[in-house]
């Protein structure tokens, strides 16, 4: 499999080369961040980059498959998170220059599920200041760009996450929507996005704290999409 195919293969495949063992979760890593090197600074859709921590869990879920163990859907899968939700340990920026330093002790929940499931967070991607706008812009930089025509926007708020999946800078990412903040930009960068029913995703974004937004995924497939839903749904206390 080539190395450009392989940026833009879909996460159910890429689940059954990981559990066959013909590809290893290192080699995705390190091609995905290789893709960010080279792509991020001409589209801004990753503000933050966790190579070192997205290195080291992939190493640890190499190991897990070696072993033959039982592992979850996701296990070993790259993702990105939209930099409005809390990430334990990572840069929370909301897209604003107020949180430019912010680095929460807790996770959102839907964070939360996707780590134990066991997914490696590649990093954070842009949004508008607090998300509260239809394009990605902030004080923070540059805009994030279209990746298929980079005069023009990859739309919001949820856009540096579009334009991550868009460009085979990862095939999942996390996104949130109030307005149309997953469906705009998934639209405009000619993705998959789905806004789920408020409830099935509990819409706790830092720690307990609600929002108006419904949380789902961002990817390039619809089965893909499933397989993440299923993994941030679910009730909690």
């Amino acid at each position: 499999m080539g190395r450009d195919s392989l940026a833009f293969t879909s996460a159910v495949e890429l689940a059954k080369l990981f559990r066959e063992k013909k590809v290893s979760p290192v080699e995705v890593v390190e091609l995905l961040l290789k893709r960010i090197e080279e792509l991020n600074p001409k589209l801004n859709a990753y503000l933050t980059i966790t190579g070192d921590e997205a290195r080291a869990v992939a190493r640890e879920a190499e190991k897990a498959f070696q072993k033959g163990e039982e592992l979850p859907p996701l296990f070993g899968m790259p993702v990105s998170i939209k930099d409005l939700f809390a990430t334990r340990g990572i840069r929370t920026t909301n897209g604003s220059i107020t949180d430019v330093n912010c680095v929460p002790d807790e996770d959102a929940l839907a964070v939360e599920r996707l780590r134990k499931a066991g997914v490696i967070i590649l990093g954070k991607t842009n949004s508008p200041e607090f998300g509260m706008s239809p394009t990605t812009e902030n004080r923070l930089g540059d805009f994030c760009r279209n990746p298929w025509n980079t005069e023009r926007v990859s739309g919001g708020s949820s856009g540096g996450s579009a334009a991550a999946v868009a460009v085979g800078m990862g095939p999942l990412s996390l996104g949130s929507d109030g307005g149309g903040s997953i469906r705009i930009p998934s639209c405009f960068c000619g993705v998959y996005g789905i806004k789920p029913t408020y409830g099935l995703v509990p819409s706790a974004i830092w720690g307990g704290m609600p929002l108006f937004s419904a949380f789902g995924p961002i990817t390039r497939t619809v089965v893909d999409a499933a397989l993440m839903l299923n993994c941030i749904a679910g009730p909690d206390p």
